[in-house]
């Protein structure tokens, strides 16, 4: 038997996007500024090595940390609107081996 979820309210799904959307744009923050830091440590330490190394590390350090963040605000977002307990699971019956 499924139970409902509570995304399936039109206001708290909204409410909940909303704040997983806030977390995005605080990372988003978070990430520029320290994607900057790294940059400039890089380029303090070694000089102007070459722009591509500064793109990439740029595309990497972004991209890595962006991604992470967006995968655990929806694993958040899932867990605390109900939705993980609203699957139906057909061996919630049986016991684990």
């Amino acid at each position: 038997m499924t139970r409902p979820s509570r995304l399936d309210d039109p206001d708290y799904a909204s409410f909940a996007w909303k704040r997983y959307w806030r977390l995005m744009r605080w990372m988003f923050g978070v990430t520029l500024l320290v994607t900057c830091a790294a940059l400039t440590t890089f380029w303090w330490q070694n000089g102007m090595v070459s722009i591509h190394f500064f793109i990439a590390t740029a595309g990497a350090i972004f991209g890595a940390v962006m991604l992470t963040a967006a995968l655990m605000g929806l694993v958040f977002l899932s867990s605390g609107s109900g939705h993980d307990e609203a699957i139906e699971d057909p061996f919630e019956d049986e016991a684990d081996r």
